[in-house]
């Protein structure tokens, strides 16, 4: 059933290639300027498709079924190329920020898969106020991670580093993020140990 707020969760969908391909080219500053812009829709898209699905009464089981998958599939795909093109990345710890990355991703594989296990037993598990706000951080902190690469020169000193503001300030978010996914992940894992024999 092809209603708005399904176009645009589809619209989210096809643009993550698009978005890949802009934050593929390190050093290249439009293009990320240009992701963020493109990030940003995508974000404002996913707040009006549940918005206008709720209001206008048009709520399906395909919006149901590829709003969460679009969310998932894009937040994966902005890791995992930030992560192949070093950006995830800052002082004194390096590369180990890519952990926060990983936390990340695997919470998303393991609550999508214990939620696929509790369908047929027709157990469902609410989204909890700490995930909403696991999701704004990761959110934010993604946006920021874009953003600094596209404001490469936008930086303060922090003691005797040199630290680019959005991308410090994405990072904290990242790992912000990683712990509120670790607590709301085994929330949910407590949920479906339940009702496992």
């Amino acid at each position: 059933m092809l209603n708005l707020p399904n176009i645009l969760t589809l619209s989210r969908i096809f643009a993550i290639p698009l978005l890949a391909y802009f934050l593929w080219w390190p050093g290249w500053e439009a293009g990320y300027l240009i992701a963020f812009g493109l990030y940003c829709l995508m974000g404002v898209t996913d707040y009006f498709d549940g918005y206008l699905a709720r209001t206008s009464g048009t709520v399906s089981k395909l919006g149901i079924f590829l709003d969460p998958i679009a969310d998932k599939i894009m937040v994966a795909a902005v890791i995992l190329v930030l992560a192949a093109q070093g950006v995830l990345r800052g002082p004194y710890v390096g590369d180990m920020h890519v952990i926060a990355g990983l936390i990340i991703l695997m919470r998303e594989i393991a609550v999508s898969g214990l939620r696929e296990f509790l369908g047929p037993l027709q157990v469902s598990v609410p989204v909890s106020k700490l995930a909403k706000w696991k999701t704004t951080f990761q959110m934010v902190a993604l946006g920021s991670l874009i953003l600094g690469q596209g404001l490469p020169r936008w930086a303060v000193m922090l003691g005797e580093v040199e630290a680019n503001v959005p991308h410090t300030v994405g990072l904290t978010t990242l790992w912000a993020a990683a712990v509120l996914t670790v607590i709301t992940g085994w929330d949910y894992l407590r949920v479906g140990l339940k009702h496992m024999d």
